[in-house]
């Protein structure tokens, strides 16, 4: 009785068995109303699981799926790379405009700037590939910078009386010092490029890719295959985040005491 007094308290802290029942007993309450309010164009769940068989069949899905991942995986590491390049020069106050604009550039939408990128590259995988990019940057360059604002000076301070330069601060507290947090970005704004995917996808269907299983069975309206692979493409995001999360532990031991804690 107490324990479900505790899951309608706030600030209430469950143990693990108790939270994994309780996320278990929901998944399983929304599946059964999805099931009797389904039906019609709405596929119900027991379709859309058919749906999953039928397209793991499929001759094309390993194809498009592995082409989706390349692409994530190039996207990512690219960003990252300009993101860092970016971060790491605003602490010189010459490149801090940039570094302000980039992070403007959230609010500006791919949509208008189609046929600008279409331009500059030369052909649909490259286009793919910029578009993905312009999307992550912005938001990798935002959350890196409050990495960086969020450092307290104590840690500068510390760096000067130990007769460092300025740029050997940088190295030392900013780069070094906050690898873990970097990878944690990464892993987080992971989902934005995963979530992207599909659309830029859209724009080029030659190399094939996910979205363009999702555009082509959109057009000829089987909505238990796009529920089928919107399944696949949502399962791949979370087992994505669960690896990203090992692997920052792994490389950062530390993480672990700070997540206990």
């Amino acid at each position: 009785m107490n324990k479900l007094k505790a899951i309608f308290e706030p600030l209430k802290v469950l143990d693990k068995k108790t939270m994994t029942t309780l996320l278990v007993a929901e998944a399983v309450l929304a599946l059964l109303v999805w099931q009797l309010s389904g039906g019609g164009l709405i596929p119900t769940p027991d379709k859309v699981l058919k749906a999953v068989g039928t397209i793991f069949s499929m001759p094309d899905f390993i194809d498009n799926l592995f082409a989706s991942i390349a692409l994530t995986i190039k996207g990512m590491v690219l960003s990252i790379i300009i993101a860092l390049f970016i971060s790491y020069l605003s602490i010189v106050p010459a490149f801090q405009p940039i570094a302000r604009f980039v992070i403007k550039c959230r609010y500006l939408t791919l949509t208008g700037l189609i046929f600008l990128f279409t331009l500059l590259t030369q052909n649909g995988g490259q286009l793919k590939l910029s578009l993905l990019i312009f999307g992550i940057v912005p938001f990798f360059v935002t959350t890196l910078l409050g990495v960086i604002d969020g450092i307290s000076k104590q840690e500068f301070e510390l760096c000067t009386t130990l007769r460092m330069n300025s740029w050997q601060s940088l190295w030392e507290v900013v780069i070094v010092g906050r690898l873990d947090q970097v990878f944690e970005v990464m892993r987080q704004n992971f989902a934005i490029a995963w979530l992207m995917i599909t659309s830029v996808e859209g724009l080029s269907m030659s190399q094939g890719g996910l979205g363009v299983m999702l555009i082509k069975a959109n057009k000829y309206v089987q909505l238990d295959i796009v529920f089928g692979t919107l399944v696949i493409i949502f399962a791949l995001g979370i087992f994505f985040d669960f690896i990203l999360g090992l692997f920052r532990h792994w490389l950062f031991p530390y993480t672990k005491l700070q997540t206990r804690r």
